[in-house]
């Protein structure tokens, strides 16, 4: 039977089990949106910038496990996607980007609207297509959600001109995926997690550092088991917070530049550091060649690049985490490290990170923490990136997996509204709370409007400083208070809201911070609060440039707000 190029792709989607396109249309690809009506198990959202798109379908995958798709158009359209198409490549999400393409006469030859996306993204995904025959739809989507999903996952595009749309050929669903040149290895080498075990049972000062890899692989068992047989504490990562319960007896924080000053001063003392899905990154590290100095360390990863690539490693496991873990946990015995677990709690008596001074002005910290007591622990935050970010990392606690949604490698602002409608589309039934900044929430605040039509139930908790709140933060501790270009002219974003048809709220006081937030919780759809907080309060702890994890600059707390709240696993 004969179908169009765009009716192939919709019958493609459709069997990838696809049920959600962010999407913006225009030119070239005008005869796929003429084809969706026939397709109405496709559900669209209309974004109102392609970036929101990317961003949406970014958050929809992390929260879901499935690949997100994003849509958009040739030229600009296409371009506007590059942010978000590199915010999933840094964070190992799996997208996949449909773009349309001037028709094949014209390519090539600067025709409106033509720019060559194939060539612009190829550092940022993992594979991408130009696909310039209708009969190759089929095959080029069963490969992109391979590829996309298999493996580190990440990123896939696939650039399909407007004639080829249009193309009339024989429909031959997809067959087996056959990529013999893309075998991601599954399972650990033995004698590699024979020596890992080895190294675990003789170890004094283990830690585990977790990290997003243990989130994709779903690890979550299997790293709770090792960790309570071997008695070893669990510290993660920024975007492997909730793979281990927070409040659990052996979690100790994250690390880096605004981790936990003491999860910082166990990793530098560590004898052994048993690293499973992670990637050593700068701002996990500190200076490198002053990373952990007394440790051995194991690294298991699915993606053989990333081993060696930054620290020196004595155990390398390529594999995933998941398949690895469940086969070290046969081979661990229990054991217990009196000694090494009073260290810990001394360091982390010396080294309070989570306790909220008590003071007259409105801080983001206790905003935070209030979310955190409104919402029992069990929202989905999504945040932008800057001092929110931070915050929201350190002072809302997270049990469970995919409760934290942000933008990590890319660092990108803009992510908090867009990935809050993926969060919300994909987990339809879960509290999702954006919190973003002031600076980057208006980078995207368009996408209220999506918000809005499409009836999502989205809460807003906008950080509102007044500045840049992180770039002003390092002018103050690094550039002598030299504030240049950080302070903001900011709009009423109350105003703004209920103009796009959110109701609104402005705090100001620290007494109306509760009320407010359970008049959110209380509507019945999308609410935004605009917390008017203390213009120059500072993330700490945070590791200078060019600093170890050990030389980290903390804020003395010495009053604090329930102070029993701000220890994890206490």
């Amino acid at each position: 039977m004969k179908k169009t190029g765009a009716q192939i792709l919709c019958e493609s989607l459709v069997a990838e089990g696809v049920e959600v396109i962010f999407g913006f249309p225009g030119g070239s690809v005008l005869p796929l949106y003429d084809t969706l009506p026939q397709y109405p198990q496709l559900r669209h959202i209309l974004v109102r910038h392609e970036q929101g798109a990317a961003h949406a379908a970014d958050a929809y995958a992390r929260v879901t496990g499935k690949a997100g798709v994003c849509l958009a158009t040739s030229g600009p359209g296409a371009t506007n996607l590059v942010t978000g198409i590199a915010n999933a490549c840094l964070d190992s999400s799996p997208v996949v980007a449909i773009t349309g393409q001037v028709a094949r006469p014209f390519i090539g030859k600067d025709a409106f609207q033509e720019i060559d996306i194939t060539g612009i993204t190829l550092p940022i995904t993992k594979h991408n297509h130009l696909v310039l025959d209708a009969k190759e739809i089929a095959r080029v989507v069963k490969e992109s959600f391979y590829i996309a999903q298999a493996g580190r996952p990440g990123p896939v595009l696939m650039d399909i001109p407007r004639d080829v749309f249009q193309q009339e050929v024989e429909y031959v669903p997809a067959g087996k995926v056959d990529l013999p040149g893309y075998r991601p290895t599954l399972f650990g080498h033995p004698s590699q997690i024979k020596r890992a075990a080895q190294l675990i049972s003789s170890a004094e000062r283990p830690v585990i550092v977790a990290g997003r890899g243990v989130v994709i692989s779903r690890a979550f068992a299997e790293l709770k088991e090792l960790a309570e047989k071997a008695q070893i504490p669990v510290i993660t990562t920024l975007l492997g917070i909730g793979c281990f319960p927070e409040t659990h007896v052996l979690s100790f924080g994250w690390l880096g530049m605004h981790g936990m000053a003491y999860a910082n001063k166990a990793v530098h003392e560590s004898d052994l550091i048993v690293a499973i899905g992670m990637r050593f990154d700068d701002r996990a590290t500190g200076v490198v060649s002053a990373f952990a100095p007394k440790a051995r360390i194991v690294h298991m990863d699915i993606d053989p690049a990333e081993i060696g690539k930054n620290v020196r490693v004595d155990v390398p496991i390529v594999g995933d985490v998941k398949n690895i873990l469940q086969a070290l946990n046969t081979q661990i015995v229990p054991r217990e490290h009196v000694d090494w677990f009073n260290q810990l709690d001394q360091w982390r008596h010396e080294h309070p990170a989570l306790d909220i001074r008590e003071c007259d002005e409105l801080l983001p910290q206790y905003v935070i923490r209030q979310i955190y007591h409104a919402t029992g622990g069990d929202a989905t935050i999504v945040t932008g990136v800057g001092q929110n970010q931070m915050w929201a990392a350190q002072f809302y606690f997270y049990d469970k997996p995919h409760r934290l949604v942000s933008s990590g490698g890319l660092g990108t602002m803009g992510f908090e509204l867009p990935g809050a409608i993926g969060a919300k589309v994909g987990r339809p039934d879960a509290i999702v709370w954006c919190i973003a900044g002031d600076g980057g929430f208006q980078m995207t605040v368009q996408e209220l409007a999506t918000m809005v039509q499409e009836n999502l139930a989205i809460k807003i908790a906008i950080i509102n400083n007044g500045y840049l709140g992180m770039v002003r933060q390092w002018q103050e501790l690094f550039y002598k208070r030299c504030y240049v270009h950080t302070q903001l002219y900011n709009p009423d974003f109350v105003k703004i809201a209920e103009a796009y048809g959110v109701p609104g709220l402005r705090v100001k006081h620290k007494a109306d911070v509760i009320p407010a937030i359970e008049r959110a919780m209380e509507y019945n759809g999308p609410f935004l609060i605009d917390f008017v907080v203390e213009p120059e309060e500072n993330v700490f702890p945070i590791v200078p440039p060019g600093a170890t994890l050990v030389q980290s600059i903390e804020m003395p707390r010495p009053e604090a707000i329930n102070p029993t709240k701000g220890k994890r696993g206490g």
